[in-house]
């Protein structure tokens, strides 16, 4: 399954070159974004602040619609927020000079501060001591944490796994925990630039500059997409039945990936429906696909996906068209269009735990789903949705960016 030494040497040859690349590519981007915007964009959280998750004093306990985090006035940020994602308890600021800035539950490590307690104050991922390199993309999982680099190196940091709940998180090779971020250093060996990852409950999908995609950690429902679901991998390997993928999402114990072609591919756990593929009016607790399965569902026929998003057990996806499709959660075993939205077009979509939020080529923000813990972001009276509905605290700004964890959300906005 490793690489050969030929293959070592052709993908490293590539290598060389694509760090060149991506670092004069990442730098032009960096210069022409400072000089085309005058002002940082603007970040709205709102859901439940369990350990600071919300950037919000520990007294808000729930925010039930957007608002600006108090805790950020005090911060001195060094360079404008590029993105702000939401892990299942905890959140990140990736800043536009690659700074990262953490905060949350931090129970497993996932935050990769050096120890397991609450993190309620923005922290600072890079330390005198690890010496990150500057950040391009970071995910938050539930035990587990991963970023990476502007020159396309992946770190992860928290629980390695166990026994029980399946080994090999991290993908350095056994089950010992980080507490800090460490190179994965099978990529490099491999020639292999990291372009996304995702992070589910105990395994970890990588997708390359090259389209490949590669996955670790525990193996059982067939979340590996090897085939099998009794051998856990410590390393990432390449899940051989894909081909030249361009995106990945993940859910609890569930993975999606996008081809060129603009099909949509699932493997992992499928009790909830999660995969999409349909097979009857019901599925049940032990159902599952061990390889990657295309969803060739009647609704999205004909259609190219452009976007594709997953939360614990439910998905969405995008077409060309900017219709947006969701399945999973035992409502829908096969994509449905969402018909509230039918109006405009989506060009973004993000599920949280039970929710789903969708973006507008207007720039407005639709949610639907279960809501108790705020993360509806439409008041208090509403604790559930059954229809997409849009914010109204956030229908006069400029959404540019959104992130859903399991009971806090955020978004980025230009006033």
């Amino acid at each position: 399954m490793r690489l050969n030494q030929h293959h070592y040497h052709r993908h490293l040859s590539k290598r060389i070159l694509k760090v060149g690349r991506r670092w004069l590519s990442t730098t032009e981007a960096t210069r022409s974004s400072s000089s085309n915007s005058s002002t940082s964009p603007s970040l709205y959280t709102w859901g439940t602040n369990k350990n600071g998750c919300l950037f919000q004093p520990s007294t808000e306990k729930i925010a039930w619609e957007p608002q600006t985090p108090k805790n950020l006035s005090s911060l001195s940020l060094s360079s404008p927020i590029k993105s702000v994602v939401c892990g299942a308890t905890d959140t990140a600021l990736v800043l536009e000079d690659g700074g990262v800035y953490v905060a949350g539950q931090n129970k497993s490590g996932q935050l990769g501060v050096g120890h397991t307690r609450p993190v309620e104050q923005l922290t600072s991922l890079s330390t005198e001591k690890n010496n990150l390199p500057p950040i391009e993309k970071i995910a938050l999982g539930q035990k587990f944490g991963a970023a990476i680099t502007k020159e396309g190196d992946l770190y992860s940091f928290g629980s390695g796994g166990s026994v029980i709940s399946g080994m090999g998180y991290l993908g350095h090779g056994n089950a010992e925990s980080c507490p800090e971020p460490k190179l994965v250093e099978s990529l490099v060996e491999d020639g292999c630039l990291a372009k996304d990852v995702v992070l589910g409950e105990s395994h970890m999908t990588v997708l390359t500059t090259e389209g490949e995609v590669l996955t670790t950690g525990a193996s059982s429902y067939g979340r590996l997409g090897n085939g099998e679901s009794g051998t856990d991998q410590l390393y990432l390997e390449p899940v051989e039945i894909l081909r030249e993928a361009t995106q990945i999402a993940g859910g609890k114990a569930f993975t999606l990936a996008l081809d060129k072609e603009g099909v949509v591919h699932a493997w992992g756990r499928n009790h909830k429906g999660q995969l999409g593929v349909g097979f009857g009016m019901a599925v049940d607790m032990y159902s599952m696909e061990e390889v990657p399965v295309p969803i060739d569902s009647d609704e999205l026929m004909n259609r190219t996906v452009t976007k594709i998003a997953a939360g614990n057990s439910h998905a969405a996806c995008i077409s060309s068209s900017g219709e947006l499709f969701t399945w999973g959660s035992n409502f829908h075993l096969e994509p449905v269009r969402v018909s509230e939205v039918l109006h405009t077009k989506i060009v973004d979509v993000v599920c949280g735990d039970d929710y789903t939020l969708a973006l507008s080529e207007d720039s407005q923000l639709y949610v639907w789903g279960k809501g108790k813990t705020g993360v509806l972001g439409v008041g208090s009276d509403s604790k559930s949705l059954n229809q997409a509905k849009m914010i109204k605290t956030l229908a006069d700004q400029k959404v540019v960016q959104i992130s859903a964890g399991w009971s806090h959300a955020a978004c980025l906005v230009h006033e």
